[in-house]
């Protein structure tokens, strides 16, 4: 494991014995027996880990997308395989996780609420990818708009889930996805339904 992945692991570990807040890096490098230097390399502040952490759920979105199985799925259920997948990495620090959140949310950290803002625009274009989504402009607008509601609504669930693996949360994602299902069928209606113009007779000669 490399010590990236070391430093993020440790500083989970410590927020799981106090809270994510109480958490500071001098007390991660002692953990590993390194200097915080060392940390610095590779951090350049604590929330850079919140950073890491949140890529290491990407990460695994990605993986999940491509194992042929899922890639083989319906539309529907590869985005809740994917996203599922996303969350199961973050389970394994679920509190940490939720204090996260919290802890950008503060009225102090505008700086954080914003990039927070570009953290979510990042993990939904990288959920859209995985689960090839190919709609073009305005229809990929609306679609952004969707799963970014979707997205955020689940996450948001998720965090106070306590049912046996999360089961709440994935049915929950399924009504979701399912309700946006229909969405679209209404959406798409015109556009299915609507008769080519027809060329009347004698009309190419006047």
């Amino acid at each position: 494991m490399s010590l990236r992945d070391r430093i993020v692991d440790a500083a989970l570990t410590l927020a799981e014995q106090s809270s994510w807040e109480a958490v500071r890096l001098h007390q991660v490098a002692a953990a590993l027996n390194i200097t915080l230097d060392d940390v610095r390399t590779h951090f350049r502040e604590k929330e850079d880990i919140v950073d890491a952490w949140f890529d290491r759920a990407d990460a695994a979105m990605l993986v999940e997308a491509a194992r042929p199985e899922v890639a083989a799925l319906p539309m529907r259920e590869r985005l809740h395989h994917t996203l599922m997948a996303w969350l199961a990495v973050l389970a394994t620090h679920r509190r940490p996780t939720r204090q996260m959140i919290v802890n950008k949310l503060e009225p102090g950290h505008v700086h954080y609420q914003i990039a927070g803002l570009l953290r979510v625009s990042r993990t939904v274009q990288w959920w859209r990818e995985a689960t090839g989504c190919r709609a073009a402009l305005p229809r990929r607008a609306f679609e952004e708009v969707g799963h970014t509601g979707i997205y955020l609504t689940t996450f948001a669930y998720w965090m106070f889930d306590e049912s046996e693996g999360t089961q709440r949360t994935a049915e929950f994602l399924n009504r979701l996805l399912g309700r946006a299902e229909e969405v679209e069928k209404i959406c798409d209606w015109p556009r299915r339904h609507v008769k080519p113009e027809t060329t009347q007779p004698g009309a190419a000669a006047r």
